[in-house]
């Protein structure tokens, strides 16, 4: 067994790799980059090393610096994690030749399933059932457009190299092919280096069912069951489960040894995920191979009992498999969600900043959580934009989506913007949970899902102006000379009784909170709902006690500060949060109406631009695109807000933006 590797990734699978490393008494180093220096990964592993700037292509992308950073640590081996270079078969070779181990297939069975196309013509001499399409080299786009008709429409159009949804089109009809088809090539060679797309017929109601393989060196190819990986947005995996529901044996085992074959067919060794796509009447196809461990392992360690990283290390160490296929049994059911920075209510846009407050599931022995980082952490523009894996381990599906479902209602992050309302809608929603599963399934339901924004209610403005009462009354123990007139907060009243006042804004509308203070220490709010009676008390852990009315409840009350230098107060209690903005009555600005609509669309994060639709002159009608942004390794299409006529285009193809930046600009 090795003494000491080096894992050429970072956040979250970086930090897994670690504490798997750390049981077995193997020394760890970790590479970082510049928005990196001060990331949990770096802090966890024995040793660190700086490989270069932000940008991935300029740190984690370059083999050279990774095996350098090997070179000089001593490390006997590297383990790639997912994504970067992971599936890089020159980065596999390199290694090899540096004397390094490469933990990780081999880098002829990266290459045969690093091209889609080249992979489905191995697959079809397998005798692996394929989903018709065209897999062929020749990428004009007159050749695509006529082989999509042949197939007939709707038609995916897919990046042959890479996964993660990059370089994905789901096209209806033939006249939106050729746009999508330039989107698709575009973003494949953004992500990939490489434009070379395929096209399949899209099934309607497809899901989406990956077997978790693994092979050594000494001939042994198993198969540890599958993962539905079906709940998706934008082509990604946001919910994935073990074992798939409504899973019978016979279909189980032959799509086992369907991706056993798979494996096989390229000498495959390590951990690999053969994944297929499923109809819904039980036949199934092959999609793709991932040559590298996935995100989503978790839950097939949690069924089986197996720790996967384990296994990669016995098998790149020249070791033999733990066990064999016959030992190999399900335990209950497993799920995990994807926590991610984004804003489900506008298309997922990923959502950056610091995390100002982070509190996460606590483990034990149904819970697990991966996660790479911390309270006060940044989620940069730089990278995926995932907070955390959350893993649930029960004894049957529903047990274990009902406490997802709590769990996430649990969760508290301020700072970004999350889908961890989604995910528990998800969880919770009654089709999901009786079994209705399809890659459409949050598309079906959006209505539902998306929950239209609601007024906040009086236990959000009461508790969000008791932790404001509370906070008056620590600010005077704490600042100067507690028994000064103007440290006092005891909201004294010349002839009439002693009250406070506190200005919400909800939306659209201003909400006045009165805190009347009795002689005999009670205390009564007066709420848009009408007055009650309340009380307050910070626990030992920071959080609020509170009495309103008949009910007591803990609330956790975050203050932060925007960017406009107002105060937004954010209230996490029974399962929900709500986000209030406090209303300072010395600001003249706050009140200030806008007096026209919006003249100009602004770059919704951080990114570069990468393709204009339109110049100065042109007349737009809204919803018309306008340009398309590339950030967190998604394009963003903006479109117009309004009918107008473009006054001015701010930015060229190729230029980076800030977030906020003026685009374009209208008459």
């Amino acid at each position: 067994m090795f003494s000491k590797i080096l894992i050429a990734n970072r956040g979250e699978i970086a930090c897994r790799v670690i504490k798997t490393a750390r049981r077995l008494g193997i020394k760890t180093v970790a590479v970082y980059s510049d928005a990196d220096r001060n990331a949990r990964h770096v802090a966890m592993a024995d040793e660190a090393v700086h490989i270069g700037a932000s940008a991935a292509r300029e740190s984690y992308l370059v083999a050279d610096k990774i095996i350098d950073a090997a070179k000089r640590t001593g490390a006997q081996a590297v383990h790639p994690g997912y994504g970067f270079l992971s599936e890089n078969a020159g980065f596999a070779e390199a290694c090899a030749n540096a004397g390094i181990v490469f933990i990780g297939p081999p880098p002829a069975a990266i290459r045969a399933m690093g091209s889609k196309s080249e992979a489905k013509k191995i697959m079809e001499k397998a005798k692996v059932p394929l989903v018709p399409g065209y897999h062929g080299d020749d990428q004009s786009p007159e050749l695509l457009a006529k082989e999509a008709g042949r197939i007939g429409f709707p038609v995916l159009i897919k990046a042959s190299a890479g996964g993660g949804g990059k370089g994905m089109r789901v096209v209806e009809s033939a006249d939106k092919f050729a746009d999508a088809l330039a989107g698709a090539k575009r973003e494949a060679k953004a992500a990939f280096a490489d434009d070379h797309v395929l096209v399949e017929k899209y099934l309607t109601r497809p899901r989406h069912i990956e077997i978790q393989v693994f092979a050594d060196s000494q001939g042994g190819c198993l198969y540890l069951f599958e993962r539905d990986c079906s709940i998706q947005r934008r082509h990604q995996k946001v919910i994935e489960e073990a074992p798939a529901p409504n899973m019978d044996p016979a279909r189980r085992k032959a799509m086992g040894e369907a991706a056993v074959a798979a494996a096989r067919a390229i000498g495959y060794q390590g951990a690999g995920t053969v994944e297929f796509i499923a109809d819904q009447d039980g036949t199934f196809f092959f999609m793709e191979m991932n040559t590298r461990l996935q995100v989503e392992h978790p839950v097939t360690e949690a069924i089986t009992g197996q720790d996967l990283v384990e296994w990669q290390l016995v098998v790149a160490a020249g070791g033999k498999m733990p066990l064999g296929q016959d030992q190999l049994t399900i335990d209950g059911h497993a799920v995990e969600v994807r926590l991610y920075a984004e804003d489900p209510a506008r298309n997922f846009l990923p959502s950056t900043g610091t995390l100002v407050h982070l509190k996460l599931p606590e483990e034990d022995a149904h819970v697990r959580v991966d996660t790479g980082v911390r309270q006060g952490d940044t989620v940069t523009p730089f990278y995926d934009p995932m907070i955390a894996k959350v893993i649930v381990h029960d004894r049957d599906r529903a047990s274990a989506m009902r406490r997802m479902a709590t769990l996430m209602g649990e969760t508290e992050v301020v700072g970004v913007a999350t889908n961890a309302a989604l995910l528990k809608a998800l969880c919770s929603h009654p089709a999901f949970v009786g079994g209705e599963v399809d890659t459409g399934f949050i598309e079906r339901h959006r209505a539902t899902l998306f929950a239209k924004a609601t007024p906040a209610g009086d236990r959000a403005f009461a508790t969000a102006t008791l932790a404001r009462l509370v906070e008056w009354q620590e600010t005077r123990k704490i600042n100067g000379d507690p028994w000064s007139p103007w440290n006092d907060h005891n909201s004294f009243r010349l002839l009439e009784e002693g009250h406070d006042e506190v200005r919400w804004s909800d939306g659209d509308r201003d909400v006045a909170v009165i805190a009347r203070h009795h002689r005999d220490g009670h205390l009564r709010l007066d709420l848009p709902g009408g007055a009650q009676e309340a009380r307050v008390q910070r626990t030992a852990d920071g959080r609020l006690a509170v009495g309103l009315g008949g009910a007591t409840f803990v609330a956790t009350v975050v203050r932060r500060q925007a960017n406009d230098g107002g105060f937004d107060y954010t209230v996490f209690a029974d399962g929900e949060s709500r986000r209030l903005r406090l209303v300072d009555p010395l600001d003249v600005t706050q009140y200030e109406a806008t007096a026209s609509a919006e003249t100009a669309v602004r770059a919704p994060l951080p990114g570069k631009i990468i393709d204009l639709r339109v110049k100065a002159g042109d007349t737009v009608s809204k919803g018309q695109p306008l340009l398309v942004l590339e950030a967190m390794k998604m394009e963003h299409t903006l479109a117009a807000p309004a009918d107008g006529k473009v006054k001015s285009v701010r930015y060229a193809v190729g230029e980076q933006v800030t977030e906020g930046a003026e685009l374009v600009e209208f008459e």
